[in-house]
């Protein structure tokens, strides 16, 4: 089954979930910023996308400016921080088995539907 990481908030996620629906595609939805995944999901998550946790934070985030850029941060680090603050976390993001994609263009999805 198809997941997308979604924040309604965001209109590029907005953007990915309408094609979704549109393509009729069967998929559930994870609303991670009432939800926050653990630790264990989101080491999962990046396994899948095949990117650093540091590829994952939105990085022009105030929050991210404020309290952590130029900071010396492990990978470990960087996912707690994740975890307590998912408003961080990139979005939207496409799962599809074993594979994922931050879908930023939306058409970036295609790659793994």
């Amino acid at each position: 089954m198809i997941s997308i990481y979604h924040n309604a908030r965001c209109s590029k996620s907005r953007e990915c979930l309408a094609f979704l629906e549109q393509g009729n595609h069967n998929f559930q939805v994870v609303k991670y910023i009432e939800a926050p995944p653990t630790i264990e999901e989101l080491s999962e998550l990046i396994r899948k996308l095949g990117i650093k946790p540091i590829e994952l934070v939105r990085q022009k985030e105030p929050l991210w400016i404020e309290k952590f850029q130029g900071k010396k941060l492990t990978p470990k680090r960087i996912i707690e921080i994740l975890t307590k603050n998912p408003i961080l976390i990139e979005r939207p993001i496409i799962i599809n088995g074993e594979k994922a994609v931050i879908a930023r263009p939306f058409e970036k999805a295609l790659t793994i539907i």
